[in-house]
């Protein structure tokens, strides 16, 4: 049965285009802070916090792409950034021998300890402290109603 085509009411059009232009005005602050701290982008901090919390701090590059939700060509030139400032490494796959594994290095974990701290001081200031704990939380469970597989909130502390 064919879609019935409606037009957006003015409050869905409304809510749906604030929400694009805070997400871009956020990730451009926040991409502008890492980058003039630290000479990373948002994918390249992304990158190394998957990395950070994955089991041996390593993935195969596909796993990779799926977790930072890039192409795995976009994965690849993203990595060889991050290889050639000595952040990650490739390393053989121990399963499999014609893969390789990306793995975060020891330098990669200083760097990521420090622009963490920029990273969350920015999202404190820019988002965390426009808002209290209980819109926070509305916040929080009006988008759930977007996502296929939301977060739980955590408890009030």
């Amino acid at each position: 049965m064919p879609r019935t085509r409606q037009r957006l009411s003015a409050a869905q059009l409304a809510a749906w285009t604030r929400l694009l232009h805070a997400h871009s005005a956020l990730t451009r602050a926040l991409e502008r802070q890492l980058k003039d701290e630290h000479g990373l982008t948002l994918s390249d901090y992304d990158v190394l916090v998957q990395l950070a919390q994955a089991p041996g701090r390593r993935l195969r590059p596909a796993e990779l792409a799926r977790v930072v939700l890039l192409t795995r060509s976009g994965v690849t030139r993203l990595v060889q950034g991050l290889e050639h400032a000595g952040l990650v490494e490739r390393v053989a796959c121990p399963e499999d021998q014609r893969g390789s594994l990306v793995r975060l290095t020891a330098h990669g974990r200083a760097v990521l300890r420090h622009a963490s701290r920029t990273h969350l001081d920015g999202v404190r200031e820019l988002f965390g402290e426009r808002f209290d704990e209980t819109e926070l939380r509305t916040l929080a469970q009006l988008l759930d109603r977007v996502l296929d597989d939301p977060e739980p909130i955590p408890a009030p502390g």
